[in-house]
């Protein structure tokens, strides 16, 4: 039951910054924001996307939370920065307009699954694992041999599957046919310039074109309407010790890299 006073922003332009790997953490805070701009009935959403991709599932929760919020009536527009590709282009098609910077790196368009076939080194260290499995594909991509043939077409059904489904939503949000997505949906990056070309970005400019244009479709005043961001990481004291974003950025990728190896991937490093 929402609570009588809650204050309204009706009149006021939302934004949500989306920023590096796509992740649980990111989810989660976009997540809730999302529900925030919900609830407080904000005509219209500017989505900054600045990311090289992540997870899946992190991205498709993403993507159906924009979705809805945009049958509410929201008008979204996302902004790409410098980058947006992968799983920040699964979360951008989301939005009814794309804006991004003639030299923005996208495209990235495809599904990775990636293993690490150790056996030969571990051979030579002495070093052999005893595997007792419930069925036949339990230990799937462990580390101490390569993968069967049956094992591999196993996987591959896995990713096109995931491939299909990013293809159809490229398609779905851009209104392109998938024949014309998987065209250039083959992993490849390319320029905001070329995306325009491609049909994947509908306008060129930086975050204030966006701003303006996401203030236009909610018919607000662009010269007095200012966003307001939801959803902002939380600031720690150790923020301030320099060098220290450097090393939160090294350990976020390092932290993705080992919790999802093995796992589908979008291909979050073009």
């Amino acid at each position: 039951m929402p609570w009588p006073w809650r204050r309204k922003t009706r009149r006021t332009l939302a934004r949500i910054a989306i920023e590096g790997p796509i992740a649980g953490p990111t989810r989660q805070r976009v997540l809730k924001a999302l529900r925030q701009v919900e609830q407080r009935e904000c005509p219209a959403l500017l989505l900054r996307i600045d990311s090289p991709g992540g997870t899946v599932g992190d991205s498709q929760e993403i993507h159906s939370a924009l979705l809805r919020l945009r049958e509410k009536g929201c008008r979204v527009v996302a902004s790409f920065g410098n980058i947006s590709a992968s799983g920040g282009v699964y979360i951008g098609v989301a939005a009814e307009q794309i804006v991004a910077n003639p030299g923005t790196i996208t495209g990235s368009i495809g599904v990775i699954l990636r293993g690490n076939n150790l056996s030969k080194l571990l051979e030579r260290v002495g070093v052999s694992f005893e595997t007792v499995k419930s069925g036949l594909y339990k230990d799937i991509l462990s580390p101490d041999r390569a993968l069967t043939h049956g094992e591999r077409e196993l996987l591959q059904s896995l990713i096109d599957s995931s491939y299909d489904q990013f293809v159809e939503a490229v398609a779905t949000g851009r209104g392109l046919s998938q024949e014309a997505v998987r065209g250039f949906a083959d992993g490849r990056v390319f320029s905001g310039a070329q995306g325009k070309e491609l049909g994947l970005v509908d306008v060129l400019g930086d975050e204030e074109t966006a701003r303006r244009l996401a203030v236009e479709l909610a018919e607000l005043d662009p010269e007095k309407t200012r966003p307001i961001t939801f959803g902002s990481p939380p600031k720690r004291f150790g923020g301030l010790i320099p060098g220290r974003s450097q090393l939160r950025g090294l350990l976020a990728a390092l932290s993705l890299e080992l919790a999802w190896s093995g796992q589908p991937l979008w291909l979050y490093r073009p």
